[in-house]
């Protein structure tokens, strides 16, 4: 397949290009800077600009792009950005299908498990309804546009969660931890909806062959508190695991950044993908660290 990726070269972005080689597909990649190989092409998401032709010759369009969530603090500014940046990439590249001759057949849309919000007590399938808040509001907004690509083309929806990688979930943990200063995030009994980063990618390559459509929760099998997390980091680093940090002085420190990724409980299952039979490689969120940490 020739599958056309926005934000290829960001986390997601570049550990899906190496899956992708490797089963043998072609990773083309939209950048905003000049071109420096044949497989990158320039777009504004900023103007709405990208070359239609484009969405003529690929089979598959993976948009990854949007303004991080670790940016601290989030100001009024970069609340708009936040939400801009999602909902500008994807109504370009949804207007583009809608005007290409032969669109890709599949898009496949970033989004994001911030939907559901604050859900203590609840399990949360793709069937469940958004949440209330800064995160639900943005991913409710960025998931519509999506749902403006023309008909012949499959949308799906990846709602992924915490990605335990170094230069994602765990990049502010890991110094931390090294100096032996982690502990409990609030109770740290708060549900994480989490996953591999090579487990994010295998699924949206499983993605872009599967039938399914809509919503999908890209997150693992096996829930989570935030202590399994970041206590199962320091066990695997042999650190120690008691400074609590409580929950006041994380929303204090953080705001609704700390309220919304870091203290939300979120109990989300991959109902779809489990169903559709995607096979993780890592189910436990000590298998995800320990392969991480072996990683260069």
């Amino acid at each position: 397949m020739r599958v056309l990726i926005s934000g290829g070269s960001g986390l997601i972005g570049s550990a899906l290009r190496r899956q992708l080689k490797a089963a043998g597909h072609a990773a083309l990649m939209l950048v905003r800077r000049e071109p420096r190989s044949p497989d990158e092409f320039r777009w504004d998401p900023a103007t709405l600009t990208v070359d239609v032709t484009l969405l003529d010759d690929v089979d598959a369009v993976v948009n990854l792009s949007g303004a991080s969530l670790a940016r601290l603090p989030w100001t009024p500014g970069y609340r708009r950005a936040i939400l801009q940046s999602r909902v500008q990439a994807t109504r370009t590249l949804t207007d583009a299908l809608g005007r290409a001759t032969n669109p890709a057949s599949v898009l496949l849309n970033a989004s994001a498990v911030g939907f559901y919000g604050n859900r203590p007590g609840e399990q949360l399938t793709e069937a469940s309804s958004a949440g209330t808040g800064f995160l639900p509001s943005v991913v409710a907004n960025w998931e519509r546009e999506a749902a403006l690509a023309p008909e012949p083309t499959r949308v799906v929806m990846v709602r992924t969660g915490l990605v335990l990688a170094r230069d994602g979930a765990l990049r502010p943990l890991l110094p931390l931890t090294r100096l032996g200063l982690a502990g409990p995030l609030g109770t740290g009994r708060q549900h994480w909806a989490w996953i591999s980063l090579h487990d994010e990618a295998a699924a949206i390559v499983h993605l872009l062959t599967s039938t399914l459509s809509g919503p999908v929760n890209l997150v693992g099998p096996t829930p989570a508190t935030a202590d399994d997390v970041i206590k199962g980091l320091a066990d695997s680093l042999h650190r120690p695991y008691r400074l609590r940090v409580p929950a006041p002085l994380v929303e204090l420190a953080l705001q609704d950044a700390g309220k919304e990724l870091l203290l939300a409980d979120q109990q989300v299952t991959p109902t779809k993908l489990h169903d559709d039979g995607f096979r993780f490689a890592h189910e436990t969120p000590a298998a995800a660290i320990e392969w991480m940490l072996a990683q260069r």
